[in-house]
């Protein structure tokens, strides 16, 4: 997955605030989401993004593999990510 190129963000010490310019869509993250996106747009695939978070937030790594699955599914949903094989077809 990778974020969509209509998305802006900006992360700091709270969250980010992504901004969905195709929509016109303003979101706001907590921390352990902006440390998602942040992975993601490092090219993180899901398993080693929840590798991370179990890591840096102390959190089991099932918990944080369904978290981390969860949170992608809903940026997926609201189209602020998509999938690279889609994105290479375009």
């Amino acid at each position: 997955m990778k974020l969509s190129g209509e998305v802006r963000s900006t992360h700091n010490e709270d969250g980010a605030v992504v901004l969905d310019i195709r929509h016109d869509r303003i979101y706001g993250l907590n921390f352990v989401g902006s440390r998602i996106l942040e992975l993601l747009k490092q090219n993180y695939e899901e398993p080693k993004i929840a590798e991370e978070i179990s890591r840096q937030f102390g959190v089991g790594l099932d918990t944080a593999a369904a978290d981390v699955r969860e949170f992608l599914g809903s940026l997926e949903k609201h189209r602020l990510i998509e999938r690279r094989d889609t994105a290479l077809k375009t």
